[in-house]
């Protein structure tokens, strides 16, 4: 074997190891020719487990679905050239949402760059500020000290993706024809064997300072936004029980589900809809507000705080860039949620407050569960989906509509069932993408809850349906357009709403089915839709493609809110 092969061959199999040992060992390869040798090396690895998608975007969203099912870093291959430009989407939404992907973009050796070679464009550092890291690696050689620091450098990048907070990271790894390694080659010894990446703790002061501010208030409450999927539900809720406070959750929290019988009337999940009285809320204002994880969903809860504006607003955030998009904090305890529920020990009494927020949540569920608020709209959809899925199953939802109707219709349950949206950046790009990541990711009946104009953008995440086995149902809500829209001021003015925000495409889903032999029904009414739901899934990949009317759709939102807001509004405070 050549020198140049030798070394080619050596350099890729230890790259590879390296990210096996650091916990990377799924790989999402998008086919192309310059990342050949990476991408027989992940192939050829017992301990790495690839998959290929030909559509970078989604490739790019497909290994973020990775990530969010098994909080654990997932690698990203790709060929040099505009490949890499379509995985910056997902980079930016994996920042965001602090999720650890590790982006490898092979390049061009360092004499074909800027000069009108083929597929080389400027990829150093080419995803900017949406990465935490970003490395030009050396031109494989079969020297020990280029070995040796690619193996150092790549063992750092990992421990940069994986500490809080958690973020992708990107490996420029240039590569010389010819680009065939030794398939029979052995991987060269490691010198680096193993990295501890320590965890927070709550130090005496923290303890101390949380001890006064949660006894002195009067009027607390916990606010839970998206948790990671390893998270400690029981660990949670022995610590809300000994405080007795509301816990406002958002429903990416993942904490209105396996919700304890001795907890479960702590567990507010009515509080977007509550908050849109103001009777309500100028009745439960705060007066110390705990946060776990980011703002949550609701814009009626981001308005009734930025009002409030509590005059203790604690955000427990392990990362020093703590997220606030409210300006509301005046103290950061920079740990892990579970640190905080694991170590601190109090008990309270419940008061009047809570209380008042347990009855006012009691009320809205019982609209919530009254048949006549609901005539066919996409929120009686979502209430009939709800109501039929199966235990530990998994729900993915793409922004806009489908997360709002979660967060009013997803009511806490006794049933183990997790729901997951890209929000790092609020979207509706690679979202099919992602539901199939997480279900390959989570081996569970997954659900993909999903607008029309959701779908359209990421058809060619389907591809991988082809490629490997899924199980995963989409309800396509399909109203023909951007149905958000409708709730907000650019639908007071007429001039130009449709063809500006409505953007009806008058498109429907039955062949792009066929394309891909998927199980497919087509409904309108909610009888159809419920018909459908209790019928037996054929196929592996299935559509339930919901026809609805985005005018009658605001309307009976808006009806069920009055309805709520005028029973609360009888509650004494």
């Amino acid at each position: 074997m050549n020198d140049h092969r030798a070394g080619l061959t050596n350099y890729v199999l230890r790259l590879t190891e390296t990210l096996v040992q650091q916990g990377a060992n799924k790989a999402v390869i998008s086919p192309g020719s310059r990342s050949t040798p990476l991408a027989y090396a992940f192939s050829k690895s017992e301990d790495m487990q690839t998959f290929i998608q030909t559509d970078e975007r989604s490739a790019a969203f497909y290994a973020l679905g990775l990530v969010k099912a098994t909080g654990r870093p997932v690698v990203l291959l790709c060929t040099s050239g505009t490949a890499a430009s379509n995985y910056h989407p997902a980079v930016t939404e994996s920042y965001y949402a602090r999720l650890p992907l590790i982006v490898i973009t092979a390049d061009r050796p360092h004499e074909l760059r800027e000069v009108g070679a083929p597929q080389a464009i400027d990829q150093i550092r080419m995803f900017g500020e949406h990465v935490k890291e970003s490395v030009d690696f050396p031109v494989p050689e079969n020297r020990a000290e280029i070995l040796n620091y690619m193996e150092q450098r790549a063992v750092r990048l990992l421990a940069v993706a994986k500490t809080a907070p958690q973020g992708p990271v990107h490996l420029n790894v240039p590569f010389r024809e010819p680009l065939l390694i030794d398939l029979e080659g052995q991987a060269p010894v490691s010198r680096f064997q193993q990295q501890f990446i320590g965890e927070a703790s709550l130090s005496n002061d923290m303890k101390d300072f949380l001890q006064q501010a949660i006894t002195k208030s009067k009027r607390g409450i916990l606010i839970i936004g998206e948790q990671p999927p390893e998270l400690q539900k029981e660990q949670f809720w022995q610590f809300a029980k000994s405080l007795q406070w509301p816990v406002l959750c958002d429903p990416l929290s993942n904490l209105r589900s396996q919700v304890p019988a001795d907890c479960i009337d702590l567990c507010i999940d009515q509080y977007d809809a509550l908050l849109k009285s103001e009777t309500f809320s100028e009745g439960v204002q705060p007066d110390c507000v705990i946060r776990f994880g980011p703002q949550p969903v609701s814009k009626p809860l981001t308005l009734f705080l930025k009002r409030v504006c509590p005059k203790t607003y604690i955000v427990v955030d392990e990362s020093p860039n703590y997220r606030d998009p409210l300006g509301l904090t005046t103290h950061h305890l920079q740990t892990t949620a579970r640190s905080v529920w694991q170590e601190m020990d109090v008990c309270l009494e419940r008061t009047d407050y809570t209380n008042q927020w347990l009855q006012a949540n009691q009320i809205s569920t019982d609209v919530l569960n009254d048949e006549m608020y609901f005539n066919g709209d996409e929120g009686h959809i979502v209430r009939q989906f709800i109501a039929h899925l199966p235990n530990k199953a998994d729900v993915v939802c793409s922004s806009s509509m489908p997360i709002r109707d979660l967060d009013t219709y997803f009511k806490k349950t006794e049933k183990d069932i997790s729901l997951f949206c890209n929000r790092g950046t609020n979207g509706i790009d690679g979202v099919v993408s992602t539901a199939l990541g997480i279900q390959e990711g989570r081996k569970r009946t997954t659900y993909l809850l999903i607008g029309d104009l959701a779908f359209l953008h990421d058809l060619n995440g389907l591809i991988i349906s082809r490629l490997q086995e899924t199980d995963l149902t989409i309800i396509i809500v399909n109203n023909n357009g951007g149905g958000i829209f409708s709730y907000l001021p650019q639908a007071s003015v007429e001039d130009y709403y449709e063809q500006l925000f409505g953007t009806p495409t008058n498109l429907t889903f039955n062949h792009i089915a066929a394309m891909y032999e998927a199980q497919y029904d087509a409904v309108s009414t909610v009888e159809a839709f419920e018909n459908v739901m209790q019928a037996t899934k054929t196929s592996s990949l299935r559509m339930i493609e919901v026809f609805t009317n985005r005018a009658d759709n605001v309307e009976a939102h808006r009806t069920v809110w009055r309805e709520i807001a005028k029973r609360v509004e009888c509650i004494e405070g």
